[in-house]
């Protein structure tokens, strides 16, 4: 498998926007978000400036997406970490096999800086993440306002 990291030097076209965000989309099953959501992700990550954009990472077997990643720079550090890893997903038929963590573990090695992630109580993929040292010393509030 072969995986393909698109960021600062090596920008993502427009129809593998959308091959990855349908991808995310599709397979994030429960845990995922609106599709408008998953492109605005991966547009913010094309951004052409250097403290802010991203990286989209792919894990590829025959051009056929088996696992992606899109983490946004947050143009922050020491109060906040520089990334935020908003979605990975792995299709449902490669599950299990260590694809996941694989390519996390690349995203971790080929991205500047710290990075937080959001993630359910009850998303089985907690567990990887806390195996690839990911902690949760915080509790996350939101307040959401009314439109």
């Amino acid at each position: 498998m072969k995986i393909t990291t698109y960021d600062d030097f090596n920008k993502i076209d427009a129809s593998e926007k959308d091959r990855v965000a349908n991808f995310i989309f599709t397979h994030l099953e429960k845990y995922g978000d609106p599709l408008s959501a998953v492109k605005k992700a991966i547009d913010y990550a094309a951004k052409d400036r250097p403290s802010l954009g991203g990286y989209v990472f792919l894990m590829k077997e025959d051009n056929k997406i088996v696992s992606a990643i899109v983490m946004n720079k947050t143009g922050m550090d020491e109060y906040i970490p520089e990334n935020i890893l908003v979605y990975i997903a792995t299709h449902k038929d490669y599950r299990g096999n260590g694809i996941g963590q694989k390519l996390l573990q690349y995203a971790i090695d080929n991205s500047e800086g710290d990075i937080a992630l959001h993630c359910d109580f009850d998303n089985p993929a907690k567990f990887l993440y806390q195996k690839l040292g990911f902690t949760n010393p915080y509790l996350e509030m939101r307040l959401k306002k009314q439109k």
